[in-house]
């Protein structure tokens, strides 16, 4: 079963946001806690989807941040200024990412772009708080266990995507959240997001597989479980290693890493399913990949 569309994952996991843009509220009983930080566009529509499914939004303790990326953190500060007692939680790294001012502009400046660019009968600007900033209160280091209520939030450090992202499992409901770091669903397939790191990416896979996982909330289109979970895990698996083959191929006959870039995304551009991430996110992540490539080549 897919679901991408706001409305409960389980009886303790409800979807907020957009297809392209989800969050995760996880309901401990006593407590809450919202996995994920999406595009700061979305920030109306999780605040009208809590009122609506009756969310009493002084339970959510906690906002989990899985990796820093502009389009994993961009309602947090609207957020925490609306919940002032909300914990902000994120690994080590994130935490460093995200004290730096220039991070932080370009989180901003990233996801204005992104509203600019939007055909909506709805105004998103107001999500844009000023000061715009995400100071991370709980740092989770791997294979720490968070506690929302009766439900538990195993951590693993899954970097590749990411330097700083971390993975979170919830053994109560067999529901693993990896964010970006297992690959965003890609119509039937996936895409490969090895941004930071190939080889890291790749031992990420291993570990977020290795978990006794009924169903897999991604941060971009949803939610699988059953068949199209393992769907998923396949698929994911084997877009890494065929993706590893298409950019050292591509580079080895271009000798450049934009023309590469450019080669790649239109070849990914051309499959891309409706609503797809857009061209300019798609060119940034090949490209962050045929850089690694690169400096991996020069070593050699």
């Amino acid at each position: 079963m897919i679901i991408d569309h706001p409305g409960p994952v389980t009886d303790r996991i409800l979807l907020l946001g957009r297809r392209e843009s989800c969050v995760y509220l996880l309901d401990g009983g006593k407590e809450y806690a919202l996995l994920g930080g999406g595009f700061t566009y979305i920030a109306g529509d999780v605040m009208e989807q809590l009122k609506h499914f009756e969310v009493e939004t002084k339970k959510i303790k906690r906002i989990v941040i899985l990796h820093s990326h502009f389009d994993h953190c961009g309602i947090v500060p609207y957020l925490k200024r609306q919940w002032p007692w909300v914990e902000i939680t994120a690994s080590q790294r994130a935490k460093v990412m995200l004290s730096r001012p220039n991070v932080i502009e370009n989180i901003k400046a990233l996801n204005q772009m992104m509203i600019a660019g939007m055909e909506d009968d709805k105004d998103p600007r107001p999500w844009i708080v000023e000061p715009f900033q995400i100071n991370v209160e709980n740092v989770a280091a791997d294979q720490a266990v968070l506690s929302c209520g009766d439900r538990s939030m195993v951590v693993s450090s899954v970097p590749g995507h990411s330097s700083c992202a971390i993975a979170v499992f919830v053994p109560e409901e067999k529901a693993m959240f990896p964010s970006d770091a297992a690959g965003i669903p890609f119509g039937e397939g996936v895409l490969t997001a090895a941004n930071s790191n190939f080889d890291d990416y790749m031992k990420s896979l291993e570990k977020i597989f290795s978990f006794d996982t009924r169903i897999m909330l991604t941060e971009h289109f949803g939610a699988r479980s059953g068949e199209d979970y393992h769907r998923f895990k396949a698929a994911s698996l084997a877009s890494a290693v065929d993706t590893r083959k298409l950019l050292e191929a591509s580079f080895e006959r271009t000798g450049d890493v934009k023309k590469s870039t450019d080669e790649i995304t239109q070849k990914l551009m051309a499959g891309a399913p409706e609503g797809f991430l857009s061209e300019g996110v798609i060119s940034l992540v090949v490209g962050q990949m045929l850089n690694y490539i690169s400096r991996i080549r020069s070593k050699e």
